[in-house]
C-alpha cells in the first residue's frame, strides 16, 4: 500500500483529539454492546417471555424516531460539555438496575433502556459535531471508518464478554461494567482539547430550529441522495436480517451457526472501515456509497444460493457493502452542514437512515412466513440495484462528489 493511501489513516491515529475521540467511542460502544445481548437474556431468565424480551430492543431504538426534536439539543450549547454530561448520566443511570431482580422490576429496566436510547440520540449527534470540530475535514473520511472498524470490531467481542459476565455475576454485573465504561469515556472527553464558541441563542422557536435543520438535509444536493440511499439500504439490510434463520435452516445448520455468519460480516465490515478513507477520496462519497450498495445487492441475492462457502463469502461482501453508504452519508453530513446545524441535521440524518431497519426487520419476519426467504432474498437484491444505480448517477448538472 502506498504511503498516499497509508499516511492520512496514520494522521488519524497520531492526532491527539482524534484519537480520545476514538477511544471514547470504543469504550462505550463496548459497554452499550454487552447491555444489548444481556438485557434481553435477562428479561428471558425474569420471565420466560421471548415477547417481553424483545421489548429492550425496541426500547433502545424507539427514541430513534424523535432524531430531529433531540439532536437540537445539541446544538443549543457547547458539545463537549454537554458529553461529558451525558456520559456521567448514563453512568448514573445504569447504577439503579443493581436493584432488578424479578419481574416485578422490568418496569424500570425498560425505563432506564428508553432514558438510554434517548441520551444516546444527543450522545451521537452532539459526537458527530465535535468530531467535526476536532478532526480535519480531509481526514473525516478515515475517522468514520476507523470508527466503523471500532463499532464492528465491539459488536464481535463485547457481547461474548457480556454474556460471560452476565453468566457470573447476573445483569447488575452488565450494568456495573456499562457503567464503568461511560465514566472512562467522560475521562477522555474531559481531555480534549477542543475550543468551541459557545452558540448564539436561537432566532425562532424550538420548532422553527428542528425545521431548519430538515430544510438543510432535503435541499441540499449532495445530502439529500446519500440519506434516501442510506435508509432505503437500511430498510433492505433490515428485511435480509430477518432472514438470517431461515438462510442458516436452509443450509441445514443449527440455529448457532448464525453466529459464524455474524462474525464474517463484521470482519468484512472492519475491512471496509479501514480502506473507507482512501475510497472517499478516490472515488467521492456518491460513488463509493453505490459501489457499496451493488456490492451488497449482489450479496444479498446470491444469498438464495444454499451453499455454505456462497453463505461465507456473502456474509463477507455485506459486511463490506453496507456500511459504504452510511460512512458516506456520515462524512458528507459533518463536511457540507454549518457548525450551528450539526447536531440537528446529523440527528435527522440518523433518523432517516436508521429508522427503517426496524421496519424492515418487521417486513422481514412476515414475509419468510409468506413466501419463504429465497424469492425475498432476490427481490431485496433487485431493490438494492435499483438503489446503487440511482445514488451512482448525480441529477443532470450537479458534481457527483464534491470535496472539500
Amino acid at each position: 500500500m502506498t504511503t498516499k493511501t497509508t499516511w492520512p489513516l496514520m494522521r488519524v491515529l497520531r492526532d491527539r483529539d482524534a484519537g480520545l475521540c476514538l477511544s471514547s467511542v470504543v469504550v462505550s460502544g463496548f459497554g452499550t454492546s454487552a447491555l444489548w445481548l444481556a438485557s434481553g437474556v435477562w428479561v428471558k431468565d425474569l420471565t420466560g417471555s421471548d415477547g417481553l424480551a424483545a421489548l429492550c430492543m425496541l426500547a433502545m431504538w424507539l427514541p430513534t424516531l424523535a432524531g430531529p426534536l433531540l439532536g437540537a439539543l445539541a446544538d443549543r450549547g457547547r458539545r463537549k460539555p454537554l458529553l461529558i454530561g451525558v456520559n456521567v448520566l448514563l453512568g448514573a443511570l445504569l447504577l439503579a438496575l443493581v436493584s432488578v431482580d424479578g419481574p416485578g422490576d422490568l418496569w424500570l429496566l425498560y425505563a432506564v433502556l428508553f432514558v438510554y436510547g434517548a441520551a444516546g440520540v444527543v450522545h451521537d449527534a452532539a459526537e458527530s459535531a465535535l468530531v467535526a470540530t476536532a478532526v480535519a475535514p480531509s481526514l473525516l473520511g478515515d475517522f468514520n471508518g476507523l470508527r466503523m472498524t471500532a463499532a464492528e470490531g465491539m459488536k464481535l467481542l463485547a457481547p461474548l464478554a457480556g454474556a460471560g459476565l452476565y453468566a457470573a455475576y447476573g445483569g447488575a454485573g452488565v450494568a456495573l461494567l456499562d457503567a464503568a465504561t461511560f465514566v472512562l469515556a467522560t475521562g477522555l472527553y474531559a481531555l480534549l482539547r477542543v475550543r468551541e464558541e459557545r452558540p448564539a441563542p436561537p432566532a425562532g422557536s424550538h420548532r422553527e430550529g428542528i425545521a431548519e435543520g430538515a430544510r438543510h438535509l432535503w435541499s441540499h444536493p449532495a445530502l439529500r441522495p446519500l440519506v434516501l440511499a442510506g435508509g432505503t439500504t437500511m430498510l433492505c439490510a433490515g428485511v435480509n436480517g430477518a432472514l438470517v434463520y431461515a438462510v442458516v435452516d436452509g443450509l441445514g445448520h443449527s440455529p448457532a451457526y448464525a453466529g459464524v455468519l455474524y462474525a464474517v460480516q463484521g470482519a468484512g465490515s472492519v475491512a471496509v472501515g479501514l480502506l473507507s478513507g482512501a475510497a472517499l477520496r478516490r472515488l467521492g462519497a456518491r460513488r463509493f456509497g453505490a459501489y457499496g450498495v451493488a456490492l451488497l445487492a449482489l450479496a444479498v441475492a446470491l444469498r438464495a444460493v444454499p451453499s455454505d462457502p456462497v453463505a461465507l463469502v456473502c456474509s463477507a461482501a455485506i459486511g463490506a457493502g453496507l456500511p459504504a453508504v452510511l460512512i458516506a452519508a456520515l462524512t458528507s453530513v459533518q463536511r457540507e452542514t454549518p457548525g450551528p446545524l450539526l447536531g440537528r441535521v446529523t440527528a435527522t440524518a440518523h433518523t432517516l437512515v436508521y429508522a427503517p431497519n426496524v421496519a424492515g426487520l418487521a417486513a422481514g419476519a412476515a414475509l419468510v412466513e409468506l413466501v419463504g426467504h429465497r424469492p425475498v432474498l432476490v427481490a431485496l437484491g433487485a431493490a438494492l440495484l435499483v438503489t446503487a444505480a440511482a445514488l451512482y448517477a448525480p441529477p443532470a448538472g450537479a458534481e457527483a462528489v464534491p470535496h472539500r
